[in-house]
């Protein structure tokens, strides 16, 4: 089976390298690396206790809708282990390949960042003996395609059929192609929704002996002074900020869920389907239609995101059996003898025209907790705005 030097030779690229795991890559040009075991192993080298610390660092990480431990992760992992390939890992980078390498192995498993992309490289017993092979190229979406075509047309019949998804065959911690399509792996919530804060740096100066001396002396004399040793311990680790809840109604989140649904099973095929078409025509810098689906593409990979986002911070308001003005509530104002529609919404989900207003907004702030009969005044910029609240439902 091909290594990674020749993988990248058989696409047509000049193969750079290799260099160990941890090592720095000599390049600020884009390009792809590849993450490589020195030879194939029959088993995967997936660690129990790690993916053990990865589920309890990570309370939002599910598999198949439910919290596993720490061998089940490690089982569905190695459901994905392909024992003939020496190819762990393809990453692409349009900036630089120096410093993509070096996020991939500054992230911590289940961090977002600097590079979450391997994470997976994490869970195994001795990735730290891998190498890392590089090619510098402008063209990194075509070259990374062709890399996952080539890799995947040489792995065994058998060793795919044995795939927990062997609809989709790429190396072991690539999750989705650059085409987009996903390996069915049944992980999600794997990364952490708030990075914990980085230690902040130490600063260091060159200082005389002298100086240096007496400065150990003073760190000495606080370590054996049982008061700030006491103080040092009092002081908690704080706690990364949650992110705010996304207010909704249930309306809305049906909403939401329907249009990532339709995102997810019909449009995101959809376009693959028409990059591979483009991709066929030709030289694809030169073609306009393999173009125009990329860009769609990043669109609907762009809103997949925002809505799942959303969806994991939502806090829908039923308001069925409540007649104060909540979010979700449809309220009917009168002005001037003029009946006036609004139905109280999440920020998400607003749209004025369609007389969806946000909570947040000045006449959604001053509509909360209303009753049918109350008064209500409205600051605008304009002068305030009287309103009574005719009925709530």
């Amino acid at each position: 089976m091909p290594n990674a030097a020749e993988l990248l030779k058989t696409v047509g690229l000049l193969a750079d390298g290799p260099v160990r795991w941890g090592s720095p890559v000599r390049s600020a040009r884009p390009g792809i690396a590849i993450v490589e075991l020195p030879a194939p192993l029959a088993q995967a080298p997936v660690d129990v206790s790690t993916c053990g610390k990865w589920a309890e660092r990570v309370p939002t990480l599910l598999l198949d809708g439910e919290r596993p431990d720490g061998r089940q992760l490690a089982r569905r992992l190695a459901s994905f282990w392909l024992p003939s390939q020496t190819v762990l890992y393809v990453v692409s980078t349009e900036k630089s390949l120096g410093a993509r390498v070096g996020a991939l192995y500054a992230t911590e498993l289940g961090s977002r960042r600097p590079h979450s992309g391997g994470n997976w490289l994490k869970t195994l017993r001795g990735h730290d003996g891998c190498r890392v092979w590089w090619s510098e190229t402008d063209a990194v979406v075509e070259y990374e395609d062709a890399i996952f075509g080539a890799f995947a047309a040489q792995v065994p019949a058998d060793e795919v059929a044995a795939l927990h998804d062997p609809s989709v065959v790429m190396p072991f911690a690539n999750l989705v192609t650059a085409l987009g399509e996903r390996k069915a792996h049944g992980l999600t919530g794997t990364l952490l929704a708030v990075e914990e804060p980085a230690p902040s740096a130490i600063a260091r100066s060159v200082r005389p002996a002298a100086a240096a001396s007496s400065a150990r002396a003073s760190r000495a004399a606080v370590r054996a002074t049982p008061t700030a040793r006491t103080t040092r311990a009092a002081v908690a680790k704080p706690e990364p900020p949650r992110p705010d809840p996304t207010y909704m109604s249930p309306s809305g989140l049906e909403r939401l869920q329907a249009e990532l649904a339709d995102l997810r099973d019909v449009q995101r095929p959809a376009v693959v389907a028409r990059i591979k078409a483009a991709r066929e025509l030709g030289d694809l810098r030169e073609n306009a239609d393999y173009d125009a689906a990329r860009r769609e593409q990043s669109f609907i990979e762009g809103r997949v995101q925002a809505i799942e986002a959303i969806l994991r911070n939502a806090h829908v308001v039923d308001d069925e059996t409540v007649h104060e003005v909540i979010i979700g509530s449809t309220v009917i104002l009168e002005r001037d003898g003029e009946p006036i529609e609004y139905r109280i919404v999440g920020s998400s989900e607003a749209n004025p025209a369609e007389g969806r207003i946000s909570y947040v907004s000045p006449i959604g702030q001053a509509l909360l907790g209303r009753r049918a009969g109350d008064d209500v005044v409205v600051k605008a910029p304009s002068g305030d705005r009287h309103y009574r609240v005719a009925e709530v439902r």
